[in-house]
């Protein structure tokens, strides 16, 4: 877990970026794994544990109607959410994540393990996408987290 961190960090400080991260299931996992890295404090801006509704909307400027029409674990709010580090930071690129880790807490249209994860860097447009992933909650936290810094590692190679 630890390599993928770092390597995430040495594509930002090659680039002179910095990420702020906004997590709510994660509770800061994203973050924790960022900070375990030596010297992550070079390229590591702020994290925002998000876990609330309100907190989404006070701290980032998620907009109320996106929580009301889409909920919390959608492609609209963490889209928001992405943004609304960047803005509330001295960051250059976000990781933002909302989903529901379990064991309850589920629907049939948004199982547990349903994880959305958007991307966005100062240079380009917000990525994101929505995925299922499989465990009991610290399994589900922990691949949400590892996947996050995995596709910013890809974003930031092909940009």
């Amino acid at each position: 877990m630890l390599l993928i961190a770092k390597e995430v960090g040495e594509k930002l400080l090659r680039r002179k970026w910095s990420l702020a991260t906004a997590e709510s299931c994660t509770g800061g996992l994203v973050a924790t794994l960022i900070t375990d890295v030596a010297g992550s404090s070079q390229w590591f801006d702020r994290g925002f544990i998000t876990y609330s509704n309100a907190s989404k909307m006070q701290m980032l400027g998620v907009l109320p109607a996106t929580l009301n029409d889409y909920g919390a674990v959608s492609l609209n709010t963490v889209e928001e959410m992405a943004s609304g580090a960047i803005s509330q930071s001295d960051a250059n690129c976000s990781i933002a994540i909302s989903g529901i880790a379990g064991p309850s807490g589920g629907s049939d249209t948004k199982p547990v393990g349903s994880v959305c994860i958007a991307w966005q860097t100062l240079s380009c447009s917000v990525v994101s996408e929505c995925c299922l992933f499989v465990g009991d909650r610290e399994q589900i936290r922990e691949k949400a987290a590892i996947y996050s810094l995995q596709k910013l590692s890809l974003l930031l190679s092909v940009e």
